[in-house]
């Protein structure tokens, strides 16, 4: 995977902070040329630092919130206000902290069964976001972990999401986890014209490791080819392992 950026900073809350620098650029640049900001958000415990980051002064006051379109790269297959759902955790540090109608929300319609719930959302994609020339979805910015398995949004190893591009949004059965999931699919991930990794924790050391020691592998986050700008922003926990020839990268 090309890659653009890659920071190394001291804590989860500093990876936060750099996130939110990020994001209100990526949305104050989408907002002036295009007069919407479309942004995937992901879940997960380090997304949930930045949410309450920009939820809080001085990056709520410093934003123009009517023109921000907020979607979401993967999901549970469960209610939205299920303990597990990643809107339900969006909702709660960032989304309902903010004047943002729910017509600027974009949850994954989660209480259809998961096939349905796939081409509900990506017909909303279709109807809403701008699009390539060959037909793709294109998001401002899309944020993305990553699992310890290998595994970004919800294409994880094993079950074949990260192959497909015969679809927008995919439902993916995740066996060892006995769970439904959808996912944005690869081919609408490439397409953004920014993608932020945040990875944070000693437990996901091994895996940057390997995901970011080689330019193309089997991982499913290796499988990747974005043709926007990529950013990964990990803390010193979790770039322990990063190989020599990965060094950090700072914005020029």
């Amino acid at each position: 995977m090309r890659i653009d950026h890659l920071l190394v900073l001291p804590d989860p809350p500093a990876v936060a902070e750099a996130a939110a620098e990020r994001l209100t650029h990526a949305a104050a640049t989408a907002c002036a040329a295009r007069g919407a900001f479309h942004v995937a958000l992901a879940g997960g415990s380090t997304p949930r630092l930045l949410y309450r980051h920009l939820a809080e002064p001085p990056w709520r006051e410093g934003m123009d919130w009517a023109c921000w379109q907020c979607w979401f790269g993967d999901e549970r297959c469960v209610p939205p206000d299920h303990p597990d759902s990643n809107y339900r955790m969006a909702a709660e540090a960032l989304l309902d902290r903010l004047p943002l109608p729910r017509a600027q929300r974009h949850p994954m319609p989660c209480t259809l069964p998961p096939e349905a719930a796939a081409e509900r959302y990506a017909a909303e994609l279709a109807t809403r976001l701008p699009h390539e020339a060959d037909g793709w979805p294109v998001f401002d910015l899309i944020l993305l972990g990553l699992g310890p398995d290998g595994h970004t949004a919800s294409l994880f190893p094993g079950t074949g999401a990260v192959a497909r591009d015969d679809a927008t949004v995919l439902a993916v059965y995740v066996a060892p986890l006995d769970s439904w999931r959808l996912s944005l699919a690869r081919p609408v991930i490439e397409a953004a014209r920014q993608v932020v990794f945040l990875v944070t924790g000693a437990g996901k050391a091994a895996v940057v490791g390997e995901a970011l020691g080689a330019p193309r592998g089997d991982l499913p986050v290796q499988r990747l080819a974005p043709r926007g700008e990529v950013t990964w922003l990990l803390d010193e926990a979790a770039a322990a392992r990063l190989p020599p020839e990965r060094q950090p990268m700072e914005d020029s």
